[in-house]
């Protein structure tokens, strides 16, 4: 199939190459310049694992083409997806500034039948937005041209994104008519050939699952964090009691560690976002607002270990981090635990020394280099400093040279936001270490 993909972020380069991938003609359409040259010299913009041969490989085979204009990909493609940001606005509520724009721009320049999809997250009801606007800038132009609007979220996690398109775990399409649902078939056959399971269903219902299963998971994080509180009250060992929960099949084990709470591009936007739709409908949040409340408490929790060990004077500390992305195997720092943590800890006097495998760049422009030093090794970000701060989980850290980081330190204090040493070894290899819910 002949298909044209507007916005080249994360969504959009992922989409677009394991579009092509399946052997499908994709244009990939950015208003970035320089991102698309970029794109053709082979240059990715995002951090993520196994994208780069993806994308070179398609480019190069022509079956993965870049370009500025979106007249280009609409004069060759029946299918548009849209794949653009949609941030919050200060409200909470999805901006659609971006999806209202490639909506328009496709209605001035369609000439023949369309298939405009949402892979963006959008609330409820933005499929009928975008029908609107398209029907209108039509008769703008006096035609009448037939188009479909469909739903098809995506659930690419940051780290294993390019595996969760290629083998995802299903696959979910909201169409409003028959045609669009035969197309869409088609399009998802081969994966429907590999044992995908494919759910077809109305538009509102499509839009309605990405928030809800982008909001369960957050609230099951927020519901661990929370027993995490009270299981240090108690004398309970919270990885304990995720194993004791997790065996339960009607639970499962994902989405159960307890730790700095959730970041990165979707949960935080996505459970301000349906609150906002529930405000709007005239109904209470309770347990979304909670969700929302208990990640942000988290993170002061753990940093009020950090100042209870120094008795609240950390003026002059040097504390070295480990970890600065949301999460590991991505260099995306939006709604990164660090930055809470670092921001707080430096307007406290202290001064950071900090690691990160691939987000180190990121990071520059989020903190500057006031009272921050960078570093691009993990045990020379140790020496000298007062204690280690594990804030992302990146494999590497698992398994450390414990003698080394003793050796470095001034003194071997590891504060642990992730839980992912024991703290009985710790103990015994004369670390002082504090960690999450044990």
């Amino acid at each position: 199939m002949n298909i044209t993909v507007v916005g080249v972020g994360y969504v959009g380069l992922v989409t677009g190459a394991g579009l092509a991938e399946m052997g499908n003609n994709v244009w990939c359409i950015d208003v970035d310049e320089r991102k698309i040259e970029n794109l053709k010299n082979g240059i990715i913009p995002i951090y993520e694992p196994g994208l780069e041969p993806l994308v070179k490989s398609n480019y190069y085979q022509g079956r993965l083409k870049f370009s500025t204009e979106l007249c280009e990909g609409l004069l060759n493609s029946e299918i548009v997806m849209i794949a653009v940001g949609t941030p919050p606005n200060e409200d909470g509520s999805a901006d659609l500034k971006y999806v209202i724009g490639v909506a328009k721009d496709i209605a001035k320049h369609m000439d023949n039948y369309k298939i405009i999809i949402t892979k963006s997250t959008v609330p409820v009801g933005t499929g009928d937005i975008i029908e609107n606007i398209i029907k209108e800038e039509l008769v703008k132009r006096g035609l009448s041209i037939d188009f479909d609007v469909v739903s098809n979220p995506e659930f690419l996690k940051e780290g294993e994104a390019v595996s969760d398109f290629l083998k995802p775990d299903r696959i979910i399409i909201g169409v409003n008519s028959e045609r669009a649902y035969n197309i869409m078939k088609d399009l998802y056959l081969p994966f429907e050939r590999n044992g995908v399971p494919v759910f077809i269903m109305d538009r509102l219902s499509s839009e309605m699952t990405k928030y809800a299963a982008n909001c369960m998971l957050a609230t099951r994080i927020s519901f661990m964090n929370e027993i995490s509180r009270l299981c240090e009250k108690v004398g309970a060992d919270i990885t304990k009691v995720k194993l004791g929960i997790g065996s339960d099949p009607r639970i499962g084990m994902s989405f159960l560690n307890a730790g700095l709470g959730y970041g990165g591009s979707c949960f935080p936007k996505d459970v301000k976002a349906l609150i906002k739709t529930f405000e709007e409908n005239n109904i209470e949040p309770k347990i979304l607002k909670s969700v929302d409340e208990t990640n942000k408490e988290q993170r002061m929790f753990f940093i009020e270990k950090i100042l209870g060990f120094y008795k609240n004077d950390i003026k002059d500390k040097t504390f070295s981090v480990w970890g600065l992305s949301f999460k590991p195997k991505t260099d995306d720092m939006r709604e990164a635990a660090s930055i809470t943590i670092i921001n707080y800890l430096r307007e406290k006097g202290a001064f950071i020394r900090a690691y990160d495998p691939v987000a180190i760049e990121n990071a520059r422009l989020i903190f500057g280099n006031e009272n921050i030093e960078y570093f691009n090794d993990e045990y020379k970000v140790l020496k000298g400093s007062d204690a280690l701060i594990i804030v992302t989980e990146w494999p590497q850290f698992r398994e450390p040279d414990f003698k080394l980081i003793k050796k470095l330190l001034n003194r071997p204090v590891i504060f642990d936001g992730r839980n992912i040493y024991i703290p009985e070894r710790l103990k015994e290899l004369g670390f002082e270490y504090f960690s999450i819910g044990r």
